[in-house]
């Protein structure tokens, strides 16, 4: 740690130094207050900042305790401001926490606020927030990627050592890799989305953001579990995926889908994940390349379920119970359609009216029950593809960072920018980004290493093998908004 700032070691390392009395908490906090008070204004990463102080008592056992984390503001917590960075939310103070933000208090997690996002997680920049675009720290004029580009880029300025994000078709994975930090996105069901706001149910899990693969594993062994709250949670045996990590993957055969290697994905992003491949084949891999026809599919397909499902989840935000309530309405129906109105942004707005219309009579069979069904056929593709291979590897996104604007200008191009990481979450399988290189701007690229289902300790391995063979995701920007200040 010597000669090293603070906010450039990793969470893991971190947690040593404060476990060896080399730092103490209270420095700690106050390093990260000091960072966030210097990049909030350039970033805008968090939505609220709490004044949390270091815990009373016996500090916690466990190696990420009493280091500085931040949540995205769709996860509950009791009596801190959770608003979904919408209109519509404004002010609510949930009366209870998520089961991931009791997990990590009961850990010795310091939580310092609530994290920028797309409104409602619609989106693939952080551009749509009611509380302003969060911007890149790599570039300022650029999106960090959404929608969970708070968590993104609040951990890639080094305010915060690691983030708790939400992915419903790849919103941890696609701004971890445009911001040059590791982001997972664990198997379906094996962290508890109870406390978590939906927008579409089926879709949405909770993951880490951080510096490292081994980082991600200490805070799933933390998060992951059975939960009572939340039915569609898994059993089965948690908390050993940081000691599972050796970065031997001597023998691991890795899957190229040609599909994702084509048209569309920009030169300079083929060729660091190629390199990527590479790295991994140096260190005893096996990788080849094969045909996976579905990923033609993947896209229509995601946004017909998830608007769908939107559409259901939000129809709750009425102006009755909670949230926002317009004035001046005539009857009850002149109340619901002031409130969604005025509460709403345009991006929730068109993804309701979308969902509405594929759920609606005379369309119901045309469109969301074939893409029930092609999302069947998806997952079977998938499964299909991991009888042959241990790991596959692709692309996060077809390009780098975006400038600010240009995607909210093409919506549709906002929505192809999925197509690498939606799949995952049509088949709830588990996926890692990590950083790869950067383009000739100086952008991150990242990698994305997805794993048949609860094979989140094998990607996580590969992921670690890699940061073992590369120091990509040590690199910082070199600013004022970055961590290398």
């Amino acid at each position: 740690m010597k000669n090293t700032p603070l906010c450039a070691l990793t969470a893991l390392e971190l947690g040593a130094a404060l476990h060896g009395g080399e730092v103490s908490p209270a420095d700690v906090l106050e390093a990260a207050r000091e960072r966030i008070r210097a990049c909030q204004p350039e970033n805008n990463a968090f939505i609220t900042v709490t004044a949390n102080s270091v815990p009373a008592g016996e500090p916690a056992d466990g190696p990420l305790a009493g280091v500085p984390m931040a949540l995205k503001d769709n996860i509950c917590t009791r009596g801190v401001m959770t608003s979904c960075a919408s209109k519509m939310l404004g002010g609510f103070q949930p009366p209870y926490d998520a089961t991931v933000a009791e997990k990590l208090t009961r850990a010795g997690a310091v939580c310092l606020g609530k994290l920028n996002m797309d409104e409602f997680a619609m989106g693939s920049t952080s551009e749509t927030s009611f509380y302003g675009a969060v911007k890149n720290p790599w570039d300022l004029t650029r999106a960090p990627g959404g929608s969970s580009g708070g968590a993104a880029a609040a951990v890639a300025a080094g305010e915060i050592w690691y983030a708790i994000g939400s992915d419903t078709g790849g919103s941890i994975r696609q701004p971890a890799s445009y911001c040059g930090v590791t982001g997972m996105k664990p198997t379906y069901g094996t962290v508890s989305r109870y406390g978590l706001i939906a927008y579409a149910s089926s879709l949405d899990q909770m993951g880490p953001i951080a510096r490292s693969a081994a980082d991600c594993a200490a805070v799933l062994d933390l998060i992951q579990g059975k939960d009572p709250r939340d039915g569609t949670s898994l059993e089965g045996s948690y908390g050993t995926l940081l000691r599972s990590l050796t970065g031997e993957v001597g023998g691991l055969k890795i899957g190229l889908p040609a599909q994702c290697f084509g048209d569309g994905l920009d030169p300079e992003v083929r060729r660091a994940v190629l390199a990527a491949a590479d790295a991994l084949r140096s260190r005893g891999a096996v990788v080849e390349e094969f045909s996976l026809p579905v990923m033609d599919y993947v896209v229509p397909t995601y946004y017909i379920i998830a608007c769908a499902e939107a559409s259901s989840n939000l129809s709750r935000f009425d102006g009755v119970k909670y949230g926002w309530r317009a004035e001046g309405y005539e009857d009850l129906t002149d109340l619901y359609r002031r409130t969604r109105t005025e509460g709403f942004g345009e991006e929730v707005k068109r993804r309701i009216l979308l969902g509405t219309f594929v759920l609606s009579t005379g369309y119901y069979d045309a469109y969301y029950k074939k893409a029930l069904q092609a999302k069947a056929v998806i997952r079977k593709a998938y499964d299909e593809a991991f009888q042959k291979y241990d790991v596959l590897l692709t692309p996060v996104a077809p390009s780098t960072a975006p400038k600010l604007g240009e995607s909210l200008s093409d919506p549709l191009k906002m929505y192809l920018s999925d197509i690498y990481t939606v799949p995952l979450n049509l088949a709830g399988l588990p996926g890692i980004s990590v950083p790869c290189g950067f383009d000739s701007q100086g952008l991150p690229i990242g990698a994305q290493l997805i794993g048949p289902a609860l094979g989140d300790g094998v990607i996580l391995n590969a992921a670690h093998a890699f940061q073992l063979e590369t120091d990509f995701h040590r690199q910082t920007p070199a600013r004022k908004g970055g961590a290398a200040v």
